[in-house]
Protein backbone atom coordinates (compact mmCIF):
# COMPACT_ATOMS: atom_id res chain seq x y z
CA UNK A 1 0.00 0.00 0.00
CA UNK A 2 1.23 3.47 -0.84
CA UNK A 3 0.30 6.66 0.99
CA UNK A 4 1.07 10.35 1.27
CA UNK A 5 0.85 12.37 4.46
CA UNK A 6 -0.01 16.06 4.41
CA UNK A 7 -0.23 18.15 7.57
CA UNK A 8 -3.11 20.63 7.44
CA UNK A 9 -1.73 23.22 9.85
CA UNK A 10 -4.70 25.60 9.69
CA UNK A 11 -7.11 22.97 11.08
CA UNK A 12 -4.45 20.95 12.93
CA UNK A 13 -4.92 17.52 11.38
CA UNK A 14 -3.03 15.10 9.20
CA UNK A 15 -4.45 13.93 5.89
CA UNK A 16 -3.38 10.59 4.50
CA UNK A 17 -4.32 9.47 0.98
CA UNK A 18 -3.77 5.80 0.27
CA UNK A 19 -3.68 3.65 -2.85
CA UNK A 20 -2.94 0.09 -3.85
CA UNK A 21 -3.73 -2.93 -1.69
CA UNK A 22 -4.46 -2.48 2.02
CA UNK A 23 -2.87 -5.41 3.80
CA UNK A 24 -1.53 -6.06 7.27
CA UNK A 25 2.09 -5.02 6.76
CA UNK A 26 1.25 -1.95 4.65
CA UNK A 27 -1.35 -0.82 7.17
CA UNK A 28 1.04 -1.16 10.09
CA UNK A 29 3.80 0.66 8.22
CA UNK A 30 1.34 3.46 7.48
CA UNK A 31 0.23 3.59 11.12
CA UNK A 32 3.88 3.96 12.21
CA UNK A 33 4.39 6.82 9.74
CA UNK A 34 1.20 8.50 10.94
CA UNK A 35 2.21 8.18 14.60
CA UNK A 36 5.58 9.79 13.86
CA UNK A 37 4.09 12.62 11.77
CA UNK A 38 1.39 13.43 14.33
CA UNK A 39 3.86 13.37 17.22
CA UNK A 40 6.35 15.53 15.35
CA UNK A 41 3.65 18.11 14.52
CA UNK A 42 1.88 17.84 17.92
CA UNK A 43 -1.53 17.06 16.44
CA UNK A 44 -4.03 14.35 17.37
CA UNK A 45 -6.47 14.26 14.45
CA UNK A 46 -6.10 12.36 11.20
CA UNK A 47 -8.20 11.90 8.08
CA UNK A 48 -7.35 8.75 6.12
CA UNK A 49 -8.74 8.67 2.60
CA UNK A 50 -8.90 5.06 1.37
CA UNK A 51 -10.99 5.77 -1.76
CA UNK A 52 -8.07 4.81 -4.02
CA UNK A 53 -7.54 1.41 -2.38
CA UNK A 54 -8.01 -1.44 -4.86
CA UNK A 55 -8.60 -4.15 -2.28
CA UNK A 56 -8.28 -4.95 1.41
CA UNK A 57 -7.04 -8.11 3.04
CA UNK A 58 -6.78 -9.32 6.57
CA UNK A 59 -7.99 -12.09 8.79
CA UNK A 60 -10.49 -11.35 11.55
CA UNK A 61 -7.85 -12.15 14.20
CA UNK A 62 -5.40 -9.69 12.60
CA UNK A 63 -8.00 -6.91 12.62
CA UNK A 64 -8.92 -7.74 16.20
CA UNK A 65 -5.26 -7.36 17.24
CA UNK A 66 -4.80 -4.04 15.42
CA UNK A 67 -5.44 -1.71 18.43
CA UNK A 68 -2.84 -3.64 20.45
CA UNK A 69 -0.39 -3.23 17.57
CA UNK A 70 -1.22 0.48 17.37
CA UNK A 71 -0.21 0.86 21.01
CA UNK A 72 3.02 -1.09 20.43
CA UNK A 73 4.08 1.19 17.56
CA UNK A 74 3.30 4.41 19.44
CA UNK A 75 -0.17 5.44 18.30
CA UNK A 76 -1.59 7.35 21.27
CA UNK A 77 -5.09 6.79 22.65
CA UNK A 78 -5.92 10.51 22.38
CA UNK A 79 -5.87 10.32 18.59
CA UNK A 80 -9.05 10.92 16.59
CA UNK A 81 -9.25 9.05 13.27
CA UNK A 82 -11.75 9.53 10.43
CA UNK A 83 -11.48 7.09 7.53
CA UNK A 84 -13.16 7.51 4.15
CA UNK A 85 -13.77 4.17 2.43
CA UNK A 86 -15.40 2.79 -0.69
CA UNK A 87 -18.78 1.08 -0.22
CA UNK A 88 -17.30 -2.28 -1.23
CA UNK A 89 -14.74 -2.06 1.61
CA UNK A 90 -17.16 -0.76 4.23
CA UNK A 91 -17.79 -4.12 5.92
CA UNK A 92 -14.06 -4.69 6.51
CA UNK A 93 -13.50 -1.18 7.86
CA UNK A 94 -16.69 -1.27 9.98
CA UNK A 95 -15.19 -4.20 11.88
CA UNK A 96 -11.93 -2.28 12.35
CA UNK A 97 -13.94 0.70 13.60
CA UNK A 98 -15.81 -1.43 16.14
CA UNK A 99 -12.61 -3.02 17.42
CA UNK A 100 -10.84 0.35 17.74
CA UNK A 101 -13.78 2.07 19.46
CA UNK A 102 -14.08 -0.86 21.89
CA UNK A 103 -10.41 -0.38 22.76
CA UNK A 104 -10.78 3.34 23.47
CA UNK A 105 -9.84 4.98 20.18
CA UNK A 106 -11.95 7.78 18.66
CA UNK A 107 -12.34 6.14 15.25
CA UNK A 108 -15.10 6.49 12.67
CA UNK A 109 -15.75 5.35 9.09
CA UNK A 110 -17.35 7.57 6.43
CA UNK A 111 -18.46 7.38 2.80
CA UNK A 112 -17.33 10.90 1.93
CA UNK A 113 -14.66 13.36 2.93
CA UNK A 114 -17.07 16.17 3.86
CA UNK A 115 -18.78 14.10 6.57
CA UNK A 116 -15.45 12.78 7.79
CA UNK A 117 -14.02 16.29 8.19
CA UNK A 118 -17.13 17.56 9.96
CA UNK A 119 -16.80 14.78 12.55
CA UNK A 120 -13.02 15.09 12.80
CA UNK A 121 -12.90 18.84 13.33
CA UNK A 122 -15.67 19.22 15.90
Amino acid sequence: MEWTITIKEENQYGEIVTSGVADRSGSLDMAKAIAIALSKNKIKKVLIDHKNINSVSGETVEVYQRPKQFKEIGVIHGIKVAEVVKPEHKEFFNFLETVCVNRGYAFSIFNDQKSALEWLLK
